[in-house]
């Protein structure tokens, strides 16, 4: 296991933790939420910014890297984490989900995947031992095994196939991690919404050893309800000694739901996406800025919440500059969503060391239930 690496439970309610993960960059306080910095950056953030909402760790995507500007380019330059300007933890994704679904003319075999870049065409290939070679390259504090994740619903028949193929490569990703102190690599768990695939994924990830472990296949058209159904048992088949990471999740309502049943991280594309298209997340549920009822309200978007665009700016104006296509739209409302998605990690943290867990959830779906102020 990595040296420099480490994972401390400090509290439980429930099924949920609230601990820290140790890191040669700096602590991540847990339950923790990673902002995605798809191509090197949080879209309209900057890295300061990012970190001052309460982020403690990001997300790099592998497939995206290495496309452009290539994997070889960043260490040149002296790796991810001085190319973006970013000096705490970065997780790297293994760059599966995205061969499987933005790729084109892709052929996988046992060896890995051949695909076409969805750039400029170009043709490449990416297994296992490529995938780490460029997580290695992009000096990543955690590195993501290399899976297959198949998009769901699928047959019983379809899901086991993938999931072997993933365990058999998840051995290789090991094996071609090696030893690398201050690193550590993460296995993933897959198996769709069976609960016999889960445990099969679960002991062979287990027998080979890992510093931390995704769920993963989730969130991947399955609905909440199918979900939360897995997320009832699939933590609990994981060594309770490491991170537990569900990855592409989700919506606050996800969120809350996850880390009741024993979910230690997650990254969402989500609050970042939704804050260029006018969406914001609030206590009292999402709001569209773009409606006509928000464009002569002087209030912020939510009263409680310290963020700039709240602290600063009214509804009517950023109504206004969503609607005009300003980049500063996507800036505020962007950093709004942020900080709001790391503040209900911190409320689910102190909920979880305080014991009152159940409480905080019940408020938050209260809230939620009341929706937004009345119009002016």
């Amino acid at each position: 296991m990595a040296t420099g690496f480490g994972f401390t439970v400090q509290a439980t309610d429930g099924k949920a933790r609230t601990g820290v993960i140790e890191t040669t960059r700096g602590a991540v306080r847990t339950p923790a939420f990673m902002p995605v910095g798809t191509a090197g950056t949080v879209k309209a953030m900057l890295p300061e910014s990012v970190r001052a909402t309460g982020a403690d760790i990001l997300l790099g995507n592998t497939y995206h890297l290495m496309l452009r500007p290539t994997a070889e380019r960043i260490a040149a330059l002296g790796g991810l984490h001085k190319f973006m300007n970013w000096d705490r933890p970065i997780l790297t994704d293994s760059g599966g989900f995205q061969v499987m679904s933005l790729a084109s003319l892709r052929k996988m075999t046992e060896e890995g995947v051949r695909f076409s870049s969805h750039i400029d065409g170009s043709k490449h290939m990416l297994t296992p031992e490529r995938s780490m070679e460029i997580q290695k390259l992009l000096g990543s504090d955690i590195v993501m095994c290399f899976d297959e994740c198949p998009a769901l619903p699928a047959t019983d028949a379809e899901v086991a196939k993938s999931m072997r193929m993933s365990m058999r490569w998840a051995q290789r990703s090991r094996d071609a991690f090696g030893d690398r102190p201050g690193h550590a690599l993460f296995g993933i768990m897959q198996g769709g919404v069976t609960r016999a695939l889960r445990e099969e994924s679960a002991e062979a990830l287990t027998a080979i050893g890992f510093d931390g472990y995704a769920v993963g296949g989730l969130a991947v058209g399955e609905g909440q309800e199918a979900m939360f159904d897995v997320l009832n048992y699939a933590p609990g088949m994981l060594p309770e000694d490491k991170p537990r990471y569900l990855m592409g999740v989700g919506k606050p309502d996800d969120i809350v739901g996850a880390v009741e049943r024993g979910i230690d991280m997650m990254d969402c594309v989500l609050p970042s996406r939704s804050g260029r298209t006018g969406q914001a997340w609030t206590r009292m549920g999402q709001i569209n800025i773009k409606n006509a009822r928000h464009q002569n309200d002087p209030r912020p978007l939510d009263e409680a919440c310290t963020c700039p665009a709240c602290r600063n700016y009214s509804r009517a104006y950023l109504h206004h500059v969503n609607k005009a296509g300003e980049i500063i739209a996507s800036m505020l409302m962007t950093w709004h969503n942020l900080h709001y998605y790391q503040e209900l990690m911190q409320g689910l943290r102190d909920a979880i060391a305080g014991g009152r867990l159940a409480a905080f959830v019940a408020d938050f779906h209260a809230k939620r239930a009341q929706g937004d102020i009345e119009p002016l």
